[in-house]
């Protein structure tokens, strides 16, 4: 095959529509536009959300709450959460992921003082309740911020 021999396959191009062209054209006078409307008129159609002057849905639902861009959310986990970890072991965020206690990291992990932990171990998290470090370090433990 040569490169004047390369053409698009068939039905896969069409002709432009060559407007205003007289009426025998099919597309002569109102070129397709037919008469008068928004849609007739230069730069015409309506915006996104238009019901016709009818109040639009996003206006007539009740606005509720507040989404601050500048929040931190953290990936909760409780103590008793982490007994399925080994005696002495070092816990931290990717061991979390690993062991599927979390499903994402978010902004960090903090941990919460709910249940009993039996196991002696080093928890590394971005946070740890009053209660949390308290049950950690009343077995052996270690709550390390990082």
């Amino acid at each position: 095959m040569k490169l004047h021999e390369l053409h698009p396959a068939e039905g896969s191009t069409t002709a432009q529509k060559r407007l205003g062209r007289g009426t025998g054209s099919g597309l002569g006078k109102t070129s397709g536009k037919g008469h008068k409307g928004a849609k007739a008129r230069s730069g015409g159609g309506k915006r996104p959300g238009f019901e016709g002057g009818q109040m639009p849905l996003y206006r007539r639902v009740p606005k509720r709450g507040f989404n601050n861009i500048f929040g931190t959310e953290y990936a909760e986990v409780n103590v008793e959460r982490l007994d399925c970890f080994n005696d002495g072991d070092t816990v931290t965020v990717e061991k979390l992921l690993e062991a599927g206690i979390i499903k994402k990291a978010l902004d960090g992990v903090k941990i919460l003082g709910n249940g009993d932990l039996s196991k002696k171990l080093t928890v590394q998290a971005n946070k740890f309740t009053a209660g949390a470090k308290e049950k950690i370090e009343a077995v052996g433990g270690k709550a390390e911020v990082i």
